[in-house]
């Protein structure tokens, strides 16, 4: 079969997710598909042009020289489908739907998840997907619909609400602070457990910044994961940095030396312009930022 009739949107989606993620397990993941549905897929969209799109190497699929040359074309496909969403999506006039919400997973995991409890309550018929991850989604390309960022956004064509100033503290469990002693002093920090990040230079730039040179070994655990970051904190293997927001939120946790001067994260609600119109994503947005306003003012 050699026809663009049977080459629809969907087939070339997938295969843009393959190329981008590089192998069908990951696409298949991004997707929300099983790997032998995207394989399918994948399968058809060669079939249906003629042409073969990927080879298979150890560590996943690569494109022939034919599947770089769609990749282009595609990404073009893709940003003419989200135009077309958002356009259908910004003349809605019915509350109920969907409304997808990406956020930090600290965020996504410790403060968002009251806020859409009291929301459902308040309105069963919207529906709420709520992606927790640290990546940046489109919002152009209705990769979400509502984002939480600490970030201000720079993309044309979105609206963006500054919500304040979120504060940071030092933190440590009962459990930790009662076998190792609480730190009375900047200079006393030096001398605990901390839990750190990994791979990522963001909390020794951080440190850096406070005057105080550490690699990554200051860090006694460490893990890139921040929501599993905060569990460690919680479980008392360090003292750790998050928002007062979370982490007084939960039973036996102590700031610790309050005067280190950190810095603060600003919260941004963000969306497509196209859509600031539509009631359920105007309800919705309406939610977090009246539920957010305590995580600025804590």
């Amino acid at each position: 079969m050699n026809s663009s009739d049977a080459l629809d949107w969907s087939l070339i989606r997938s295969v843009l997710a393959v190329a981008e993620a590089g192998s069908l397990s990951a696409a298949a993941r991004v997707l929300g598909l099983s790997q032998p549905t995207l394989g399918r897929q994948v399968q058809a969209a060669e079939e249906a042009l003629g042409v073969a799109l990927f080879r298979r190497h150890a560590r996943g699929l690569a494109l022939t020289e034919a599947g770089a040359a769609m990749v282009a074309p595609a990404r073009e496909m893709q940003a003419a489908a989200a135009r077309l969403s958002l356009i259908a999506a910004g003349r809605e006039t019915q509350l109920s739907g969907t409304v997808r919400i990406s956020a930090s997973m600290v965020v996504a995991h410790h403060i968002l998840p009251p806020i859409l409890a009291r929301l459902r309550a308040d309105e069963p018929e919207i529906e709420i997907e709520l992606h927790a991850s640290d990546a940046t989604d489109n919002l152009l390309w209705r990769e979400t619909d509502i984002a939480v960022r600490m970030y201000r956004p720079e993309q044309p064509d979105l609206i963006a609400r500054h919500l304040g100033e979120s504060r940071l503290g030092v933190f440590g469990a009962l459990s930790y602070l009662e076998r190792n002693g609480t730190p009375g002093t900047v200079a006393d920090l030096a001398d605990h457990d901390w839990v750190g990040l990994d791979r990522s230079d963001l909390l020794m730039r951080g440190f850096a910044a406070l005057g105080w040179q550490v690699d990554k070994h200051f860090f006694k655990v460490r893990c890139d994961d921040q929501a599993a970051n905060w569990a460690l904190v919680r479980a008392g293997a360090g003292l750790g940095i998050t928002q007062l927001a979370v982490a007084r939120a939960v039973r036996g946790m102590v700031q610790v030396v309050p005067a280190l001067p950190l810095p603060t994260l600003p919260i941004w609600l963000t969306a497509a312009q196209a859509l600031r119109h539509t009631p359920r994503l105007r309800r919705v947005w309406d939610a977090l930022a009246e539920g957010l306003a305590p995580v600025v003012a804590a």
